[in-house]
């Protein structure tokens, strides 16, 4: 069973021990952070955005992503977190001037340096190759490595001038404890923007109910516009009562208004030919006195009616 002409076996021949653990070749995991976008893993190219964890993306892959409303979609734990297009930061990134590009490389006859970056600092000069640890502001963008910030010390940013806070600097691609800071922060701050527009929903709701029982209840312009019309419908029944009265020749002065029961205002829809106190002269006045009708004789057979034939 072998082991024939002379040869020694070593123990670890015979006896399988534990599997060593692979390890990961650091500057391969370092160009796959900083190189290559966390949710497609295609080359990172603008434009380019950060999550609030650090972790640099192409900003299609994300809209992809969340456009992608299909049943089948695979979960991805590098964009779990993000909900939509603003828990994303389009970045403000400075050119490297040394850097050549992927020109040259393309016939194969030429050393490709991984550790070249593509962007630089604006304000010291370090590479953003993974090499230094970089950071961002959520406010514009702009990005700078800590060092720049450290050693320039401002509220403001070094780049576009916009104020912010040591809340708004997110770390690039950080290890595990900063990721595990930034999460934390992410909680807090969605938490708080829930809260906010809960208190203005309800805010909005008070008003609206404070509006509704304002316009159901009359005030004292209201109430004063109400007894306004009444009093004006009332001055137009009197009216049309003072015209009434005037007809059974009753002297009133006007502007005055007189009141009148009900016995006489059936008394005015007498007939005023009927009636004895009024003259001749008077009645013949109306059309409904005899002079003002036409006898037989003097109505036409073939004319049309008039608005004085009886």
């Amino acid at each position: 069973m072998g082991c024939d002409g002379g040869t020694i076996p070593k123990r670890h021949e015979l006896v399988k021990g534990p599997r060593k653990v692979e390890k990961v070749d650091k500057n391969a995991e370092l160009v796959a952070r900083w190189h290559y976008c966390a949710l497609s893993q295609e080359k990172l190219r603008r434009p380019i955005v950060a999550c609030e964890l650090g972790r640099l993306y192409n900003k299609d892959a994300i809209i992809e992503f969340l456009l992608d409303k299909s049943a089948d979609k695979a979960p991805m734990e590098a964009a779990s977190h993000i909900k939509s297009i603003k828990n994303v930061t389009e970045l403000n990134l400075a050119d490297n001037p040394a850097w050549s590009g992927d020109k040259e490389s393309i016939k194969g006859d030429k050393y490709d340096d991984m550790q070249s970056a593509r962007f630089i600092c604006p304000v010291v000069g370090l590479e953003m190759n993974g090499r230094h640890r970089f950071c961002f502001l959520r406010n514009c963008g702009c990005v700078f490595s800590e060092r720049a910030l450290k050693e320039v010390k401002a509220e403001v940013c070094h780049k576009c001038g916009v104020p912010f806070q040591g809340e708004d600097v997110i770390i690039l691609n950080g290890n595990k404890e900063d990721v595990e800071t930034l999460k934390k922060r992410m909680e807090d701050r969605r938490l708080k923007s829930k809260l906010e527009k809960k208190s203005k929903k309800c805010k909005s709701a008070e008003l609206a109910s404070q509006q509704d029982t304002a316009e159901d209840s009359p005030g004292p312009s209201k109430a004063k516009n109400g007894q306004d019309c009444i009093s004006s419908t009332s001055g137009e029944k009197r009216q049309i009562i003072f015209t009434k009265s005037s007809d059974n020749g009753n002297s009133s002065v006007p502007g005055k208004v007189s009141k009148v029961n009900k016995a006489s205002s059936i008394a005015t829809k007498r007939s005023i030919a009927d009636s004895e106190e009024k003259s001749e002269a008077y009645k013949s006045i109306f059309t409904s006195h005899s002079s003002a009708k036409r006898s037989k004789e003097e109505c036409s057979n073939w004319v049309t009616h008039t608005a004085y034939y009886f």
